[in-house]
């Protein structure tokens, strides 16, 4: 397989990325802590509340930043699917993580500088940025703020309803990570994409040129 290498990561992107996974992953274990403190003692409750809420307004603040970012580069557009064809493509990416990558064939994807994500990661983070974080922030400042607030946080079910629902969008950015992870294992090595995201540079599959794509 023939391999050209591309830079796809700003030295901004990757600094973004990684303070944004560091912070989400002690949110998750310090979320494990304040929901079960008895199985998980590590901080210690108090400590892990006030961890977890400082991480959550750094996460909060780094969302802000990376939005800001994308619109001023322009870069969002890497996050909008494209109408033509998409479900086509969006077919073969899945058969492609079906089956095609266990029989090694090529990526239905061309990756360049300004189409990064495939169909699947495309809508798979238009529905995290768009409905789980938001999700996630709101009942975290609800529950947090319910002594200053009680009646807003009343309207919305108060803790009864705050803390399931955090708690659920807890597990499902837990599962996103998991499959954040494997999938970052199966580009041209299984460790290109990971070095990509330190280096900015990645090793993608160099497809044939197509007279008739725009985009080659």
């Amino acid at each position: 397989m023939t391999t050209v290498s591309l830079h796809l990561y700003s030295l901004y992107e990757r600094v973004w990325h990684w303070l944004q996974a560091f912070v989400i992953l002690i949110l998750l274990l310090t979320g494990l802590e304040i929901h079960d403190p008895q199985a998980v003692s590590v901080l210690g409750f108090s400590a892990a509340v006030s961890v977890h809420t400082a991480m959550a307004f750094v996460l909060l603040i780094n969302a802000f930043l990376g939005l800001l970012y994308q619109l001023a580069t322009q870069k969002i557009r890497a996050y909008l699917p494209e109408p033509r064809d998409f479900f086509t493509q969006a077919i073969a990416q899945a058969v492609y993580y079906l089956r095609g990558i266990f029989r090694g064939d090529p990526h239905p994807l061309k990756r360049t500088a300004d189409r990064r994500l495939n169909p699947l990661q495309q809508v798979t983070y238009l529905a995290i940025l768009n409905i789980l974080l938001p999700l996630q922030v709101l009942t975290g400042l609800l529950m947090w703020g319910l002594q200053t607030w009680p009646d807003l946080g009343g309207w919305f079910g108060g803790l009864p309803v705050l803390a399931p629902v955090h708690t659920l969008a807890a597990w499902l950015f837990a599962a996103f990570l998991l499959m954040h992870l494997y999938l970052t294992t199966t580009g041209t090595t299984p460790l290109s994409n990971m070095r990509a995201m330190i280096t900015g540079y990645e090793d993608v599959e160099a497809h044939e040129q197509n007279p008739e794509d725009p985009s080659a």
